[in-house]
């Protein structure tokens, strides 16, 4: 796939096909994600790959904490508020995928079913969590970005979806316990991954995405 097309074609998918990804593919794209520029070529990350039995027994666990309504613990916690137009910007992209579902903004049934969903990887086959050592700060975490979007560019390009999820790693500890990951890495996001079903209803949301002019300014 050309690499612009390929920038420019991929989205977040949330139902996945169950069958498996071949280990091959998985091991390329990951060498792939490999080659992303880093701040002095530190390459803080480090990567879980989880499939199979495994996944299903992590989600399981993670299910019954979230269906618990078990305190979070995330290593990067969320944002405690948002400047104005990004505050707008999310409240508007929820809404919006809430409608593509047919979902009112009251049915807190349907939104729980949404919300755990997070938990079950969305049916994907593999779920891989990006992490690092514990010591590292921002420079780092601006370097697993560039990894993160390099593994999702080279998934999408041998047909694989994904969709990069924060809530993946609300219970940092116990994944990390679960993983046998050391207690001082810092487990940065979770991401779904497997082949989209082309049937589903939620793959057919695309989120709105700003245009260059709207945050270029050019200095001549």
């Amino acid at each position: 796939m050309e690499a612009l097309e390929n920038i420019k074609s991929r989205q977040s998918y949330r139902a996945f096909k169950p069958d498996p990804i071949p280990d091959e593919i998985l091991q390329e794209v990951i060498e792939a994600a490999g080659k992303s520029p880093t701040y002095m070529s530190t390459q803080p990350w480090e990567v879980a790959v989880v499939t199979g039995q495994t996944k299903d027994q992590l989600s399981q666990k993670l299910l019954e904490l979230a269906k618990s309504n078990a305190p979070t613990s995330p290593d990067i916690p969320a944002p405690a508020s948002w400047p104005e137009e990004l505050d707008k910007r999310r409240h508007e992209h929820g809404a919006r995928r809430l409608n593509t579902l047919g979902i009112e903004r009251g049915d807190k049934e349907s939104r729980e079913k949404l919300r755990l969903m997070n938990f079950e990887f969305y049916g994907a086959p593999c779920a891989v969590f990006l992490y690092m050592d514990g010591s590292l700060g921002e420079w780092s975490i601006f370097d697993m970005g560039l990894f993160t979007q390099t593994l999702l560019l080279a998934a999408h390009a041998r047909g694989i979806g994904s969709v990069v999820q924060a809530s993946a790693t609300d219970y940092a500890k116990e994944t990390k316990e679960f993983l046998n990951l050391n207690s001082d890495k810092k487990l940065l996001v979770g991401i779904s991954m497997g082949y989209p079903d082309p049937d589903a209803i939620v793959n057919t949301y695309r989120s709105l995405k700003k245009k260059p002019g709207e945050f270029v300014t050019w200095h001549t």
